[in-house]
């Protein structure tokens, strides 16, 4: 591993280690280039991973303060706590259930497809299926997606099977064990998916792919990244011409300290990326770096989310086997005449008791409660996740008052649902009902979001600078040497899960970046 100097202003800096971070990394190393790799978490391993979701969630999860507004159910329940990811080297690819999706054509031209719909501020990415296509083959690839490169899908858990048989009698034609970048067997040398049913609390035999112990190792391997676990980033710096030049941060002891750079590339997830661009507001960017378009934190999408369970009269055991071991996909079509515009996906989930018991129906208490508890073991489960319209005042911005530990200003999120996603939440509660109900289920209960959920938007990809943050790069408009390497330059969420394209995202952005080094552009 390198160990670069603090006045090496010839070196990339990459802002956060998950699937955007941690891959970018491993790309521009494995073509000569020199990275520090700042991330806030510790390192774990799959040797520190607990199989216990309470203290699993302690051990990763990031739990610095946050505030949150809107009419969203999400500020009711978990104030404090608007999303769940990961503070950890591998960011939320640690957390992540594996499922690798790619976006559908129609949902990259949503501005066009969808033409205008109040309150929504759609708008169509600069790119297309098209163009991303080769870089999904690399990523499916690179990641081991099952049902693609000849790699087989994974088994059919009781959850599963209880949903087939469901979607079947329905006469859904698209459901199966998903394509997940979990291996069905032994690839890579990870070895192949033991059905230990802890996907979220950090996989022990590493047969779930995440960056901790794919990428960075690679990355490492070059002898090109310097990896800092424990550095907290407080401001990105620029100089008298405007253009990035470093990165102040502080290490675990709460010393500051100044990386110099060459480039910067932010991939601190959605909340954290704009915030960071925000707290690094100057005379010359008085309303924070890379917002001329005063777009950066708008257009925060966090998908239409909510979940179906039923209990049935024999055991389903839904825990045991992988935590997303399904899917039903025939309802992530753009179909107008369900009411809605966009598309959802039907995905199987189970959460441990503990997990039940928090998120069944917060604050829940009585008859109903203990009813449901006293059958989880004759439970079986999905997610409901489908495209979520980005509207403009959805957003992330900085509280006026509370500040974190190290005196910067925290996020505020601020969300309501849109009517699109009211409509479409309905009708996927009533088809997850229906699919349960087609085989017996005794009672279905309709479960609100959780804070667990994929956070996009909020530094959006544009052709213009007016209507975005950054471009088909994900190369911010205002400062040319200056990326967004994360979900947060999603211009529209789609109904898939967004693993695979921000994975995708960041190896096309690692070429163009190596491009822009070599012929000097930055």
């Amino acid at each position: 591993m390198a160990n670069y100097k603090m006045n090496d202003n010839d070196v990339v800096v990459i802002i956060g280690s998950g699937a955007g971070g941690g891959t970018l990394a491993n790309e521009l190393c494995q073509q000569g280039v020199g990275v520090v790799l700042l991330e806030a978490g510790k390192r774990q391993s799959t040797k520190s991973f607990v199989n216990n979701e309470w203290e699993s969630f302690g051990q990763l999860a990031w739990l610095e303060p946050r505030t949150t507004s809107g009419s969203w159910r999400v500020a009711k329940d978990f104030s404090g706590l608007p999303a769940w990811i990961c503070k950890t080297v591998g960011g939320s690819t640690v957390h992540w259930a594996g499922a690798s999706l790619r976006l559908q054509e129609h949902e990259f031209h949503t501005k066009t497809e969808y033409g205008d719909i109040d309150g929504a501020n759609l708008l169509d990415w600069p790119i297309s299926l098209k163009d991303l296509e080769p870089y999904y083959a690399r990523a499916e690839d690179k990641m081991g997606v099952t049902r693609t490169n000849d790699i087989p899908g994974l088994p059919g858990n009781n959850n599963f099977k209880v949903m087939y048989a469901g979607a079947t009698k329905l006469g859904y034609k698209h459901c199966h064990t998903g394509r997940m970048a979990i291996n069905s067997r032994p690839r890579d040398g990870r070895a192949s998916c033991l059905q230990l049913g802890f996907c979220f609390q950090g996989c022990k035999t590493g047969a779930k792919w995440s960056t901790l112990y794919t990428e960075i190792p690679e990355a490492e391997a070059t002898g090109k990244l310097d990896l800092r676990p424990e550095s907290y980033v407080l401001q990105i710096q620029h100089d008298k011409s405007g253009k990035v030049n470093g990165v102040l941060y502080a290490d675990a002891n709460g010393e500051q300290h100044l990386q110099k750079a060459r480039a910067v590339c932010v991939a601190g997830n959605s909340i954290e990326t704009p915030r960071l661009l925000l707290n690094s507001a100057s005379s010359m960017y008085a309303d924070g770096m890379a917002n001329s378009s005063g777009q950066v934190g708008q257009n925060y999408m966090r998908h239409m989310t909510g979940s179906v369970y039923a209990t049935f009269d024999k055991p389903v055991s839904m825990w045991r086997g992988t935590t997303m071991a399904g899917i039903i996909s025939d309802e992530s079509v753009h179909d107008t005449k369900r009411g809605f515009a966009g598309g959802y996906e039907m995905e199987t989930v189970s959460l441990g008791l503990p997990f039940m018991a928090a998120f069944l129906d917060p604050g829940a208490w009585g008859s109903k409660f203990t009813e449901a508890m006293d059958n989880y073991r004759n439970m079986a489960g999905m997610w409901l996740v489908g495209e979520d319209l980005p509207q403009e005042s959805n957003a992330v911005t900085l509280h006026s008052e509370q500040k974190d530990q190290h005196g910067m200003p925290v996020p505020d999120v601020h969300f309501d649902d849109h009517p699109n996603d009211i409509a479409m939440r309905e009708h996927a509660y009533q088809q997850g009902s229906a699919v349960y109900d087609a085989v017996g289920a005794n009672k279905t209960y309709r479960v609100p979001p959780y804070p667990s959920t994929h956070n996009l938007g909020t530094c959006r990809m544009s052709k213009y600078a007016k209507d975005g943050v950054c471009n088909k790069y994900g190369q911010t408009h205002d400062i040319k040497n200056l990326f967004i390497s994360d979900g947060s330059q999603f211009t529209t969420s789609a109904a898939e899960n967004p693993t695979l394209t921000i994975v995708s995202l960041a190896i096309r952005q690692a070429e163009y970046i190596a491009k822009q080094l070599s012929s000097k552009a930055i």
